[in-house]
């Protein structure tokens, strides 16, 4: 039982590192082009998703086992907000869909409180995945305006003395 939670908790700290450092791009590339809004978007959850990687190390432990720090893939250097937005709502869709099949399998090797970790990071993913499908929503719906009116509002932050640079 304990070795299997272990694994699937592994398995999640990867993805969740991936995340992390997929995010972080996203949020260092849209900072370079006055995007602020999705620059803060990706930048907290990176945040979160560290936080996740925190949960699941502390659980890994208790466990008695070791925690693997690898990312599961390197990051995508994708440049245009579209295809940074489909790549998001891809890995949310993708590891809420994960998380709840692990959740069941804790359950079925007698692992509530594993199962329950997955459960509450479901709920995350999902909120992350619709933060994201929202922002595809609005560039589908303004295209380059919804951008444009970012950058505009970076530029008038700075101009004014209140922007970060």
């Amino acid at each position: 039982m304990k070795e299997k939670s272990i694994e699937l908790l592994n398995k999640a700290v990867a993805d969740e590192l991936a995340a992390v450092h997929q995010y972080m791009y996203f949020h260092f590339y849209c900072d370079d082009l006055g995007y602020e809004l999705l620059s803060s978007l990706f930048k907290r959850t990176a945040i979160e998703e560290m936080m996740h990687v925190e949960t699941l190390a502390e659980r890994i432990l208790f466990l008695k086992g070791e925690v693997e720090m690898t990312p599961a893939h390197a990051v995508e250097k994708i440049h245009d907000v579209k295809g940074m937005l489909e790549k998001a709502t891809k890995m949310e869709e993708e590891s809420a869909r994960d998380y709840n099949l692990w959740a069941n399998e804790c359950a079925q090797n007698a692992d509530s409180a594993t199962k329950k970790i997955f459960e509450s990071l479901v709920d995350d993913e999902e909120r992350h995945f619709d933060q994201y499908d929202t922002e595809m929503e609005n560039l589908t719906k303004f295209g380059d305006n919804y951008l444009a009116l970012q950058s505009i509002e970076h530029s008038k932050n700075i101009a004014s003395g209140q922007g970060p640079h």
